[in-house]
């Protein structure tokens, strides 16, 4: 099977989007590691239903939130 001499461009990915993906990747570690901890907070003081999925939206939103903005404010200190 023949190889292909065909030339393969880089596309090097701006400032603003290394911030972005920096900012999503600390979003979706912060959900995680909140929705974690959260729930097992949440089992400890025996929360059920809406007070569960209320409390764990909001950890998760913040905790997304504040990981998300350190990393991408990291990111942007790297560019």
């Amino acid at each position: 099977m023949p190889i292909s001499s065909g030339v393969v461009q880089q596309h090097k990915a701006s400032c603003w989007d290394r911030v972005k993906m920096g900012f999503t990747m600390g979003f979706c570690v912060g959900m995680a590691s909140a929705a974690i901890l959260t729930g097992f907070s949440a089992v400890r003081y025996r929360l059920r239903g809406r007070e569960l999925i209320t409390q764990l939206g909001k950890s998760m939103v913040q905790g997304g939130g504040t990981f998300g903005v350190f990393m991408a404010i990291g990111m942007g200190i790297r560019c």
